[in-house]
C-alpha cells in the first residue's frame, strides 16, 4: 500500500468522443488513402490497401492477420474528357457547394494538390456541415425497423 501513497490518485473521466472531430478523421483518412491511389497510378503501380481481419488458422486458434481490401477511386472522367474529384463520405458524393458534388481538375498529375487542399479545409472544419448532414443521411439506413 506504501506504493501507492506515492502516486498521485484522481478521479478522471475520459471526454466524450466528439463526432465532428471523428468524422474530421474519417474524411482526412478517406483523403490521405486517394492521394496515395493517384501516387500509385501515375506510377504505374498497383494499390493494395490491407485490413486487419480475424482469421481462424488450422488448429481453429483466431488470429489477427492483414487482408487486402478494395479502394474505389475518388475521381472520374465524363465523355467530353474532363476529369472531376468527388469527395465522399460513406457511398455518396458531398455537396461541397448548392447542387455541386465534383470538383474539375486540370489534369491527373494535379490531382495530390487538390487533394491537399481539401485536406486542410476538412481539418479546419469547412466542411462539417456538410458532413454532420451527410452522417445522420448514412445513419437513417442503418435505424432498426419498428
Amino acid at each position: 500500500m506504501s506504493m501507492l501513497k506515492t502516486l498521485k490518485l484522481v478521479a478522471a473521466k475520459p471526454a466524450p468522443a466528439d463526432a465532428k472531430g471523428r468524422n474530421r478523421e474519417k474524411l482526412v483518412r478517406y483523403l490521405a488513402e486517394q492521394k496515395a491511389l493517384v501516387a500509385a497510378h501515375l506510377a504505374g503501380e498497383p494499390f493494395n490497401a490491407t485490413r486487419v481481419v480475424t482469421r481462424k488458422d488450422e488448429a481453429g486458434n483466431r488470429t489477427r492477420v492483414e487482408a487486402p481490401r478494395h479502394v474505389r477511386r475518388g475521381w472520374f472522367t465524363d465523355a467530353s474528357g474532363g476529369l472531376f474529384f468527388t469527395l465522399r463520405y460513406g457511398a455518396k458524393p458531398l455537396e461541397l457547394a448548392k447542387g455541386m458534388t465534383a470538383i474539375s481538375v486540370e489534369k491527373l498529375e494535379a490531382l495530390p494538390a487538390v487533394i491537399d487542399t481539401l485536406t486542410k479545409a476538412v481539418e479546419a472544419g469547412e466542411l462539417d456541415a456538410v458532413v454532420t448532414v451527410a452522417a445522420v443521411e448514412r445513419q437513417r439506413n442503418f435505424k432498426a425497423k419498428a
